[in-house]
C-alpha cells in the first residue's frame, strides 16, 4: 500500500494567481504606545482613582500594576497628570491612562495584492501577522499597512463613487494571526456594507438544514481553505455541523471558543486531497458556510482530526490540557499581568491557508474568482510535480 494516497477530487484545481504587486513598510522598533479615555460617571458613592481603574480594568492589569501606572505619571484626570492612587475623582472627570510604547513580536510585514479594483482589493496575508489591533499588536497589523499605504483609484471611471472613498481600505472580516492567505477589504462604504453583509448571511444559512442547491444559490461569497491535519481519514468528504461556544480561560478574557452544543450554528465541507500514511496525516480543503472564530480549527479537531502543529486546539474541538488562573497578583513590567504560560488562540504553529475565494461583485454582481499560491507543505504531489513541469 503507497504511503501516499490521493483523496477525490471534485473539480481540477485553480492554478493560482500571480500577485499584481506588493506592498508594506517595515515596523518601527517601538510603536507609538496607546491613550484608553474614560469619563467617570459616580454611582453615588466617592471614587478614588485606584478604585476606578482596579475595578473596571481588572482584566488589564493586576491592583500592584494600576498602582504602579497611576505612580508612573501614566494616568491624567482632566488633562493633568496625577500620582494620588487615593485622588477622588469626581462625576465627568475625564481621565486617561497613557501606556507607553513598546517593542511588539516578531510579525512580516509584505502584504501581496492579488485582486484591486475601485470598490475592494484582496491580499494574500502571511502568516503571522495579525489583521486588527489586539493584545500585544497593536501597530504591527495589517489594518496599519492598509493605512500607511497610499492608495490611488485603479482608473478614473468611478468619479461618482470617489465621496464614499474610504480613507483606506478595511478588512471585512478576519483570518487568525496564524492563518495564511486571502483577505478581502472595501475601499468604499457601500462595498464595506454589501462585503459585511455577504459574509453575514453566510453565517446565518450555517443552521440552516436546507439542501445545498438553496444554500449555494443564497450565498454571494464562499470561502475555501487548505489545512494539514493529523491522522488518516477514512472518507472523501464529510460535513461537519458542530456549534461553536466560548468558555472560561485563562489570558483570553471574553472567553475561548470552543466546540459546545449550546453554541451558535456553525457548517465546514471537508473534502480530502490527500493521505500520508507514513506521517499519519492529510491535506484536506474546507468550505465554510460561516465564519466563527477559529472555526475549521475547532471542527476538524471536533472531527477527531486537529490541524498539525496547533498549539491550542486538540481533539474534541476543546484546549489542550491548561492550568487554572493564577491568583497570583504580581505584574508584568508595563502593569499588566505576566503572560499566559498556556497557548492562547494567536499563537502560530499549524498550517492553515484561504486558498480560493468565489464572490459576487458588491457594486457590478459581476463574478469574481480569486486563487492564492499555496504555501508547499499544503500543496498535493500532483500539484507539486505539476508545478515542477512548469518551472
Amino acid at each position: 500500500m503507497a504511503a501516499v494516497t490521493t483523496g477525490h477530487h471534485s473539480s481540477p484545481p485553480l492554478p493560482p494567481q500571480p500577485p499584481l504587486y506588493s506592498f508594506g513598510v517595515p515596523w518601527p522598533d517601538l510603536n507609538e504606545g496607546l491613550l484608553y479615555t474614560d469619563v467617570v460617571r459616580s454611582t453615588g458613592n466617592a471614587t478614588t482613582l485606584i478604585e476606578f481603574y482596579s475595578s473596571k480594568y481588572k482584566n488589564s492589569a493586576p491592583l500592584l500594576g494600576w498602582l504602579q501606572r497611576i505612580r508612573n505619571r501614566q494616568i491624567t484626570v482632566d488633562g493633568g497628570v496625577v500620582t494620588d492612587p487615593c485622588f477622588a475623582l469626581r462625576d465627568g472627570a475625564e481621565v486617561v491612562y497613557h501606556r507607553l510604547p513598546w517593542k511588539e513580536p516578531f510579525a512580516p510585514y509584505l502584504l501581496e495584492v492579488l485582486y484591486e479594483d475601485n470598490d475592494m482589493v484582496a491580499i494574500n496575508k502571511p502568516s503571522g501577522l495579525q489583521v486588527l489591533p489586539g493584545g500585544l499588536f497593536q501597530q504591527r497589523t495589517v489594518l496599519m499597512q492598509l493605512q500607511w499605504k497610499e492608495w490611488n483609484k485603479v482608473s478614473s471611471d468611478c468619479s461618482k463613487r470617489q465621496m464614499t472613498q474610504e480613507t483606506h481600505p478595511v478588512p471585512v472580516h478576519r483570518l487568525g494571526r496564524g492563518t495564511s492567505g486571502i483577505l478581502l477589504c472595501a475601499k468604499t462604504k457601500l462595498a464595506k456594507t454589501r462585503l459585511s453583509a455577504y459574509f453575514a448571511n453566510g453565517t446565518a444559512f450555517a443552521g440552516d438544514d436546507g439542501g445545498e442547491m438553496e444554500l449555494s444559490k443564497a450565498r454571494r461569497i464562499s470561502k475555501v481553505y487548505r489545512a494539514l491535519v493529523a491522522g488518516v481519514i477514512e472518507r472523501d468528504e464529510f460535513v461537519i455541523k458542530q456549534p461553536i461556544g466560548t468558555m472560561h480561560y485563562p489570558g483570553v478574557a471574553k472567553g475561548l471558543y470552543v466546540a459546545s452544543s449550546s453554541g451558535k450554528p456553525a457548517l465546514s465541507k471537508v473534502q480530502v486531497l490527500e493521505r500520508d500514511a507514513q506521517r499519519n496525516q492529510a491535506v484536506v480543503q474546507v468550505e465554510i458556510h460561516s465564519g466563527r472564530p477559529h472555526q475549521i480549527r475547532i471542527h476538524l479537531a471536533f472531527a477527531g482530526h486537529p490541524l498539525i502543529g496547533d498549539p491550542l486546539y486538540d481533539i474534541g474541538g476543546q484546549p489542550k490540557a491548561f492550568e487554572p488562573e493564577s491568583s497570583c497578583d504580581c505584574a508584568a513590567d508595563d502593569g499588566g499581568y505576566q503572560k499566559p504560560i498556556q497557548a492562547v488562540p494567536g499563537d502560530c504553529g499549524y498550517y492553515l491557508h484561504a486558498y480560493q475565494l468565489f464572490l459576487s461583485h458588491p457594486v457590478t454582481n459581476k463574478r469574481i474568482e480569486i486563487t492564492a499560491s499555496l504555501p508547499p507543505i499544503l500543496q498535493t504531489q500532483e500539484e507539486r510535480d505539476q508545478e515542477n513541469l512548469q518551472r
